[in-house]
């Protein structure tokens, strides 16, 4: 039929005119992108049908938000922010990772105090003014059909320093550091080349529990599915909840329940102020790694996660040590996974992810099919390879949703109906 020609009639009706092919616009999205359905990482089907679904694609739904596969992207720090504000460096990053397949994209920690940065170039959500730079990161993940996640955290006693790439030391004022304003549970460096840091007073510990919770709305206002605290790695809410570095008296030290204290008010009120389906995650070092059950331990992890699923944390991100330069760390593929084991064992109705060098496909498949988490978040690797799902799929056998731009690249296993190719 010719353009302009009438479509044929059947006894005297006339045919439904069939809908014109059209690139449709992903919905939701303020500007053009490709509708991507289903989401990049998908899972298709095996290319032995013999062989079971890994349960690295298998999705997996947490509150009100579903996931399709459960190999997501840990936050990594990029110290790039001028002012807290992320940028088309971060924008090309992590739409990098979403558009070839990782279902949840966590965004670096961002700071909920200008002085809580671990580095001046560190990102932040303390003010208003940075919430349109993290809702351009969140439309190119969501751009992709995939979950975008926000870090929220404070680094305490490893405030102020350099970029790592300008080695370990202090960021002083011409530097834009904020040595006078370093803050912690109890005035203990972490070691001699980091900043004595001043104890905080119950104003201030306060003021910094509101100061979660209203990053956490502006977490909400820039169109995240996820919130997570960050308890780990030696900043400042693990240095409240371990004996070695709170030697506080007051409510906010001493025993088990008062170290904890902060922790459980920042997820009593991060929970109060965003919505009833938004998952909640609370990253955790489960251990310090020091010799004779100093400092916290996984006992205390278990324990104190009990009473966070109460007050309403849906998945514990389970990492360990940064406390203290004693620690000694054994490191092998999936080396975090036994404690992230123990949680899932003790506490078997709260989600748990793992991490820790998780890189090899049937490890990280491993610590999955035995139980011993339910997702695993992985750094390096993404950096290295922003295809990795992709490369997983390839490795496991796994057919998947491939992003639609790149369907010349494609495997050849997904059959083309595409025009004039």
């Amino acid at each position: 039929m010719s353009l302009g020609t009438l479509p044929p009639q059947v006894d005297g009706v006339q045919e439904a005119k069939p809908a014109p092919v059209k690139n449709l616009p992903m919905p939701g999205i303020p500007y053009f992108h490709p509708i991507q359905r289903p989401a990049p990482g998908t899972f298709l089907g095996m290319l032995d049908s013999t062989q079971p679904r890994p349960l690295l694609f298998t999705p997996i739904t947490i509150r009100g938000v579903t996931f399709q596969n459960r190999v997501w992207v840990s936050p990594m720090c990029q110290y790039s922010s001028p002012d807290g504000q992320l940028t088309d460096w971060h924008v090309a990053q992590l739409g990098s990772y979403a558009c070839r397949g990782a279902s949840l994209v966590m965004v670096e920690a961002a700071s909920v105090t200008a002085t809580g940065r671990t580095t001046p170039e560190d990102a932040g959500l303390w003010k208003e003014e940075q919430i349109p730079s993290f809702a351009r990161a969140v439309q190119a993940i969501h751009s992709q059909g995939q979950k975008a996640g926000a870090q929220l955290g404070h680094g305490g006693r490893k405030s102020s320093m350099l970029a790592p790439w300008l080695g370990v030391g202090v960021a002083v004022k011409e530097a834009n550091g904020f040595l006078g304003d370093v803050v912690a549970p109890s005035p203990i460096a972490y070691d001699e080349l980091y900043p004595v840091p001043r104890e905080m007073t119950i104003e201030e510990i306060q003021e910094c529990i509101q100061a979660f919770a209203q990053a956490a709305k502006r977490a909400v206002a820039a169109g995240f599915d996820v919130v997570e605290i960050h308890a780990a790695h030696g900043y400042l809410i693990h240095t409240f909840l371990s004996p070695v570095s709170n030697h506080r008296t007051d409510l906010y030290g001493g025993s088990f329940e008062n170290r904890i204290r902060f922790a459980v008010e920042i997820v009593t009120a991060i929970r109060a102020e965003i919505p009833e389906g938004m998952p909640l995650f609370f990253r955790v070092s489960a251990t310090d790694c020091l010799e004779n059950g100093r400092g916290w331990d996984i006992e205390d992890t278990v324990k104190m996660t009990r009473i966070l699923k109460g007050r309403g944390v849906d998945l514990l991100d389970v990492s360990t040590s940064g406390l203290h330069p004693d620690q000694k760390i054994a490191v092998g593929p999936a080396y975090q996974a036994p404690f992230a084991e123990i949680v899932k064992t003790q506490i078997p109705d709260i989600f748990v992810g793992s991490v820790g060098i998780l890189h090899q496909p049937e490890v990280a498949n491993h610590v999955l099919e035995t139980g011993q988490a339910d997702v695993v978040l992985i750094g390096r690797e993404f950096s290295r390879n922003p295809s990795y799902v992709l490369t997983l799929a390839t490795e496991l056998g796994v057919k998947v949703k491939w992003p639609i731009q790149l369907h010349r690249a494609e495997p050849s296993y997904r059959g083309r109906r595409l025009l004039n190719l």
